[in-house]
C-alpha cells in the first residue's frame, strides 16, 4: 500500500478532530502494512496540551505492540510534528515518518535545528497529500475567525 493510502487514513483521523472542534491533525502508525494505532488531536477534550495526534497514536502503538521502540513502524501524520512530538518520535525509533502539510508556525523546523530531531535511522518523507492536509487546517481556522 502506498504512502498516499495511509495518509488518507490519517486524514480521516484529522476529520474526526475537526468534527470535535479540535485542531484537525490525525495520525496512524503502520507496521508490516497494517495499521496498529490511530490518533487525532484531543487537547481540548482531554484538557491536556500534550494530547497531540502523534502522541495519542504512539501511546496506543506502544501498548498494542508491548514495546517502547517501534523500529519497524511508520508514522503518517497530516501536519509537520511540533518540537515535542519530534522528540517523542526520536525516542520511538520509527523506521519512517511521513507528513502532509508543513507547519511554519508550530512545526519542529521553525526552531531551525542544527541537526535533525529524528532518529538517525528514521527516513523522513514530506508533502504527501499536502494540499489536502493543509486545506483541512485552513478550513478549521477560517471557521474560527
Amino acid at each position: 500500500m502506498s504512502d498516499e493510502y495511509f495518509m488518507q487514513l490519517a486524514l480521516r483521523e484529522a476529520q474526526r478532530a475537526f468534527d470535535e472542534d479540535e485542531v484537525p491533525i490525525g495520525a496512524v502508525v503502520v507496521q508490516n502494512g497494517k495499521v496498529i494505532a490511530r490518533g487525532y488531536n484531543m487537547t481540548e477534550k482531554l484538557k491536556d496540551p500534550t494530547a497531540h495526534a502523534e502522541m495519542i497514536a504512539l501511546t496506543s502503538a506502544f501498548g498494542n505492540m508491548g514495546a517502547k521502540y517501534l523500529p519497524d513502524a511508520i508514522l503518517f501524520v497530516t501536519v509537520e510534528p511540533c518540537v515535542m512530538c519530534a522528540g517523542a518520535l526520536y525516542w520511538s525509533k520509527l523506521s519512517k515518518v511521513v507528513w502532509g502539510a508543513s507547519d511554519i508556525k508550530n512545526g519542529f523546523s521553525r526552531v531551525k535545528p542544527a541537526v535533525s530531531p529524528f532518529h538517525p535511522k528514521t527516513e523522513i518523507v514530506t508533502g504527501v497529500l499536502g494540499s489536502e492536509c493543509a486545506a483541512l487546517m485552513q478550513e478549521f481556522f477560517r471557521n474560527k475567525r
